[in-house]
């Protein structure tokens, strides 16, 4: 298999992230409150082995977002609606205590060594077998027992042109819930004068490993609590997507069209509008739980999302292949969230910007191999408006 470089050149990246696809037209964004910009820090809570968990405020002047360093976590994410009231947008828990606990949901979590799932924890690479651990339904889900969604990464704030920034590192060891190769791993998480978080992933490796790295922020845009989201409008930058077998949602290798299938956002559509279908894939995953095979090469807008009560809304900007919509199917009435409500089946939705589920054992998939040497580059852009 011919290995990605990883490597994008990314090119005018504030006029496509919040440029439009299809029938939404760009949208302005309010001023909300009259916010200070610039970035704080404040002691969120402590691991049970004493290590301090850290959390950040991002704030550029009209929007607020914080990040905690546990699992690198975007615990809110504040943004005025169409009348400049600030809201929070994103599902995430009150304190550490419930993060170490309660979060296999992943809410606001960066996602690694490998985003989404491998089947059986098993793939070759160089002639060599690996096996992971396996923590869903015997198959490896979002790194592993241990992912980087319950490490403590190192934090720092820094200078990125204008925008409100903090760069997260990790050292994932060779072996760490079975992966190959050291892998050192950067995030830098962007509050921009715009109003859009960009994400900015780096990696590097001793040894060929296969990386996949994303967040897994969960969205309501009506906020956080509000109830459900099967009312907000999707579009997806994908004609295609990787179909699943069965209820373990792994990809069967084939990718199809989305066109005549509930899968079909081609156009601005209502979550909820086919939700409800027997269509075999919505039932293996009780709702939308799929990878979508974005149109195009390099930099592209992925998804826009409207708000039609708030008129908030939301482009999603990538040069990675594919985009994970998530419907919020699991969400069980069983978690309180950071305003005090109870989240239930689809109080929120993610898309997540990604390679394809399974990929180390699918050779028609893009690859996801990185070899000593070589550089893993990845950016996603979430551009919020009104």
């Amino acid at each position: 298999m011919t290995r990605s470089r990883f490597a994008v050149r990314l090119v005018a990246l504030a006029v496509l992230a919040g440029a439009a696809i299809g029938g939404f037209a760009p949208s302005s964004t309010a001023s909300g409150r009259h916010l200070k910009p610039g970035i704080g820090k404040d002691l969120f809570g402590t691991m049970p082995d004493g290590t301090k968990v850290w959390r950040y405020t991002l704030t550029n002047g009209s929007m607020r977002i914080r990040v905690i360093t546990y699992g690198g976590i975007v615990q809110t994410i504040e943004t005025p609606d169409r009348h400049g009231r600030l809201a929070n947008v994103t599902l995430g828990f009150p304190t550490l205590s419930d993060y170490l606990t309660k979060n296999s949901t992943y809410f606001g979590a960066l996602i690694g060594r490998y985003g989404n799932r491998i089947a059986k924890g098993r793939f070759t690479l160089d002639g060599r077998a690996y096996q992971l651990t396996t923590n869903n339904n015997g198959n490896t889900l979002h790194g592993g027992t241990t992912g980087f969604d319950q490490r403590v990464w190192s934090a720092a704030p820094v200078t990125t042109g204008g925008s409100v920034a903090l760069r997260l590192s990790h050292t994932s060891p060779d072996g760490d819930q079975g992966f190959p190769g050291t892998l050192k791993t950067d995030v830098t998480i962007s509050v921009t004068r715009h109003n859009a978080i960009r994400f900015d992933y780096h990696a590097a490796t001793d040894k060929p490993t296969v990386v996949n790295l994303t967040n897994h922020s969960y969205f309501n845009l009506s906020g956080e609590g509000s109830g459900t989201v099967y009312d907000h409008r999707l579009q997806i930058n994908g004609s295609r997507y990787t179909p699943v077998s069965s209820s373990e949602l792994i990809p069967t290798g084939r990718i199809a069209p989305v066109h005549g299938t509930p899968l079909d956002f081609t156009g601005p559509t209502a979550i909820g509008a086919r939700i409800r279908t027997g269509f075999d894939q919505l039932l293996y995953g009780q709702g939308y739980d799929h990878n979508f095979v974005l149109d195009g090469s390099g930099w592209k807008v992925a998804a826009r999302v409207q708000d039609p009560g708030s008129g908030r809304t939301l482009a999603i900007s990538t040069d990675q292949p594919g985009l994970q919509f998530y419907s919020g199917n699991f969400l069980d009435g069983t978690l309180v969230g950071t305003g005090g409500r109870v989240y239930r089946q689809g109080d929120g939705f993610a898309l997540e910007t990604q390679h394809f589920p399974d990929s180390p054992n699918q050779p028609a998939f893009p690859s996801t191999e990185l070899d000593p040497g070589q550089a893993y580059h990845s950016t996603t852009v979430y551009q919020f408006g009104a």
